[in-house]
């Protein structure tokens, strides 16, 4: 009886061995399904793979963070591979100060804007037309002033009878207010700024000359300048060196108040005085004015200067300055036209003295001239 009831549960069929195996494998999967649940490829990262499971690779898509390691090399615009800039504190620069260290070098390495090349003067190259457009446009006058300050004079009046050698002009709205300090800076190795420096100490600025051949003066820390009185009232703080047009490749232990090397772009000098404008620029800087121009231009730090009083050299091209002679007398067009892109307005030319221009002898032209012009957007 117990026989024939296991049959009938069964269907009706013998139950044999090999029935038995075949039912095994298909209860198992049910079962594991039931049960595990389906098995998921895990993702990379998150646990260890198994054995024949799919592995899946995280990309990242998010900004690039700073990743540099403490004391490796801090690559920059304008470095060369492999050279490596140090900051304040000695590091490679990690969090703010070095986001805003970054900023800065970069500012004054790339600026605003680029010098902007003019065209022709003529459908073609032309020394004659180039010289023609040059010399026109640096003797003719952008704005008359009718009270200005002459060389060692620091009362305004109106312009004298005879040219002098510069002028600055000394409208009430381009004067610094009587309540505000006025900046000066002089950039001459001839002592051809005496009268300068006696005028702008005269007004009350703080005054600053440099002049890298004066073994006398500091090698740039302000604390440490030389001072000397110069007029009535100012005091001129002397630096032992000069301006550059390229932007310093290291910067080592840079802090206000320390010039460090004899050569610095004006922005740098401007930082470490603690300077953000500086009224009155004085430059002969012996040829080396058309790259400087151009970095100025470029960095714009033209944006600072209130009155620019500079000589200008047309002997030879210049430092770093080459091309033909069509194209140098171009290349120093377009220098002007980016100072008054600035809205600096020539308000005096002075002529210096022979008629080399480009090594070539001119009669319509001069070797070198004073500019003087104010920037109308102060």
């Amino acid at each position: 009886m117990r026989t024939s009831a296991r049959r009938c549960a069964l269907g009706g069929l013998p139950l044999r061995s090999g029935a038995l195996l075949l039912l095994i494998p298909p209860l198992l999967l049910a079962l594991q399904l039931l049960v595990v649940g389906p098995r998921l490829p895990r993702a990379a990262g998150v646990g260890a793979q198994q054995e024949g499971a799919v592995a899946f690779s995280v990309i990242s898509i998010e900004p690039a963070r700073n990743s540099r390691h403490r004391g490796s090399p801090s690559q920059r615009p304008g470095l060369e591979e492999g050279e490596e800039v140090e900051t304040e504190d000695g590091e490679d620069g990690e969090g703010a100060r070095a986001y805003q260290d970054e900023n800065e070098m970069h500012s004054r390495q790339v600026g605003p804007r680029a010098l902007e090349i003019q065209p022709w003067a003529a459908e073609k190259p032309s020394f004659t037309a180039e010289l023609n457009r040059f010399t026109t446009y640096i003797t003719r006058l952008q704005l008359n002033c009718s009270r200005v300050l002459s060389p060692g004079q620091a009362q305004a009046s109106q312009p004298p009878t005879a040219s002098p050698h510069w002028l600055l002009c000394a409208e009430d709205w381009l004067l610094p207010a009587a309540d505000r300090p006025c900046v000066a800076y002089s950039f001459s190795m001839d002592g051809g700024d005496a009268d300068f420096l006696k005028t702008v100490s005269g007004l009350g600025c703080e005054v600053h000359s440099f002049d890298p051949s004066n073994s006398n003066a500091s090698g740039g820390h302000r604390g440490n300048s030389l001072t000397s009185n110069h007029g009535d009232r100012g005091v001129v703080s002397q630096h032992k060196m000069w301006l550059e047009w390229r932007a310093p490749k290291k910067r080592k232990n840079k802090t206000r108040g320390n010039l460090g090397s004899v050569s610095q772009t004006l922005a740098d000098i401007m930082a470490a005085l603690g300077h953000h404008t500086v009224h009155f620029l004085y430059a002969d800087l012996l040829s080396a004015e058309w790259r400087v121009f151009q970095n100025w231009i470029e960095s714009g730090t033209l944006q600072s200067v209130h009155h620019l009083v500079a000589t200008v050299h047309l002997q030879w091209p210049g430092f770093e300055v080459g091309g033909t002679d069509e194209e140098v007398l171009n290349y120093w067009f377009s220098v002007l036209r980016g100072l008054q892109a600035f809205g600096l307005k020539l308000v005096h030319t002075s002529a210096g003295e022979g008629h080399t221009v480009l090594k070539q002898t001119v009669g319509n032209a001069h070797g070198s001239y004073t500019l003087s012009w104010v920037n109308t957007r102060h």
